[in-house]
């Protein structure tokens, strides 16, 4: 049985767990369908029994990317209401996104 290498990444203040040839759903980052991008704010990075921490992050690891789509998320309502004062207001948002395909997940000796 072969072991999964995993990482955990930081991207948009959030983070993420992530393995080779998946794809992710993060805040937008900036380039074209197609652009090949490298993550650099690893957390830890599992290979089977071997687990390295980052304080905070690992400097000699990365990730590479590839940028498969640019997209926006759902809506999501924001509505404010104070009863018996006649104050409503209805705002809407809609999140930009980017689907990342994962190709590599790699630790400098």
């Amino acid at each position: 049985m072969e072991a999964k290498i995993y990482a955990i990444i930081t991207s948009g203040g959030k983070q993420y767990k992530v393995e080779e040839n998946k794809d992710i759903v993060v805040e937008r980052i900036e380039g074209k369908e197609g652009d090949k991008i490298t993550l650099s704010e690893i957390n830890l990075i599992s290979n089977g029994d071997k687990i390295e921490i980052g304080k905070p992050v690992l400097a000699k690891a990365a990730v590479k990317a590839t940028i498969k789509k640019q997209i926006k998320g759902d809506k999501v309502i924001a509505f404010k209401y104070k009863p018996k004062k006649r104050y409503r207001r209805k705002v809407g948002h809609r999140q930009l996104l980017t689907i990342l395909h994962l190709d590599k997940i790699s630790v400098k000796q």
